[in-house]
């Protein structure tokens, strides 16, 4: 009776003191939150409750569970402390994972509020996004070595692992050659600046927007809903485009096919009338010109501006609509068409009908004269 009197004190002391402690160390962080509105990290740090409470239950409980005289508990002690050393590693492991990504995330957020530049928003988007993933793998690899050495067994290998370590770390760089690779292309594209999410890019003839960086792979979103999963690799080895590099401000051009006839210069003043009425034009500049020449058409180039890629491709569709509708409806004339009419013949073909037109007469004139008109024999 005695030892179960002290299993239940054990663990409610345990309890206890894990409550107790939580219940203080979020409201001395409420507290600092509403004391420093300016950052997000007191509140952000509230969601380690749950790891922090685990932890600090783990190792009240580790230091304590000795004190229990339950023969069944003192019968397998070892496995016991071993299992709780684990869930504290565990633990430890989810708390530091947790505090890391909130303070990055805290400075991500401050330094958001704190710029206007979008585009280096982006780029340090990019970069905590990275940052994070990289702690937490680093943070899980050393948690799960340190579970690993609890175990005797893998105490005892490990001379004989870091012996052969150089021939491991050559085999396993050959075989992993891909995935390295796509590795150090994503510290590239992190720290390179090269592409940032958010950005919008053209890779591979698609459009879209690039959603997600990880260490091996980039998510681009399309205009039409979806997802191309491509490895880092390829935008550290091919071209592609950046629309968002350099700022976000575009230039766009609307071909159109007109007739030779088309009337250019009331073309071009219902270019800006368009325009004017346009949201998604920025006012930086147009223009309209005859860029080229077929023998059937004329090419007219209208060139737009906008404040982004989606802007300038709604100012785009905007304009060659209107522009189209506007000359079907003023001018018909002006759009291309096919020639159905009448060749005009050729020099040669009309001396040639001359000449029959006069060998017919003669011969008729000498018909009505009573003359033999026959060829003659031979």
């Amino acid at each position: 009776m005695n030892s179960f009197v002290r299993l239940l004190a054990v663990l409610g002391g345990s309890v206890l003191l894990t409550l107790v402690v939580g219940r203080l160390a979020d409201f001395l962080l409420r507290r600092a939150d509403a004391r420093h509105p300016e950052t997000p990290l007191w509140n952000m740090l509230r969601r380690c409750g749950p790891s922090v409470r685990v932890l600090l239950f783990t190792a009240v409980l580790r230091g304590a569970y000795r004190q229990i005289a339950w023969q069944p508990l003192r019968d397998h002690e070892a496995a016991v402390g071993r299992t709780l050393t684990l869930v504290l590693i565990g633990a430890g492991a989810w708390c530091v994972v947790g505090v890391a990504s909130a303070v990055v995330e805290s400075s991500y957020a401050r330094y958001a509020l704190g710029t206007r530049d979008p585009s280096r928003v982006r780029r340090v988007r990019t970069q905590v996004t990275l940052i994070r993933r990289i702690v937490t793998a680093v943070v899980a690899v050393v948690a799960a070595a340190a579970m690993l050495l609890t175990f005797p067994a893998f105490r005892a290998v490990g001379t004989s692992v870091l012996a052969s370590a150089g021939i491991i770390g050559i085999v396993a760089g050959v075989a992993a050659q891909s995935t390295l690779g796509n590795l150090f292309a994503g510290f590239q594209i992190a720290f390179g600046d090269m592409v940032r999410i958010g950005d919008t890019v053209v890779v591979d003839g698609e459009w879209g927007v690039v959603e997600e960086v990880t260490l091996t792979l980039i998510a681009v979103r399309t205009w039409d809903e979806r997802r191309i999963t491509m490895p880092v690799s390829y935008f550290t080895s091919r071209p592609f485009e950046n629309w968002s590099r350099g700022g976000i401000q575009m230039t766009g051009t609307v071909f159109l096919h007109c007739d030779h006839s088309a009337p250019v210069a009331l073309l071009r003043e219902k270019l800006k009338e368009v325009l004017d009425g346009c949201e998604a034009w920025d006012g930086r500049g147009w223009d309209l010109s005859v860029t080229d020449t077929t023998p059937t058409t004329i090419v007219v180039r209208a060139i737009v501006t906008a404040k982004d890629p989606d802007r300038l491709w709604t100012a785009r569709c905007e304009v060659r609509e209107q522009l189209v509708a506007w000359l079907a409806e003023k001018h018909p004339y002006a759009l291309p068409r096919v020639a159905t009419s009448t060749a005009v013949p050729s020099p040669r073909s009309e001396v040639r009908s001359e000449v029959r037109s006069e060998v017919r007469s003669e011969v008729r004139s000498e018909v009505r004269a009573g003359r033999d008109v026959r060829p003659p024999a031979g």
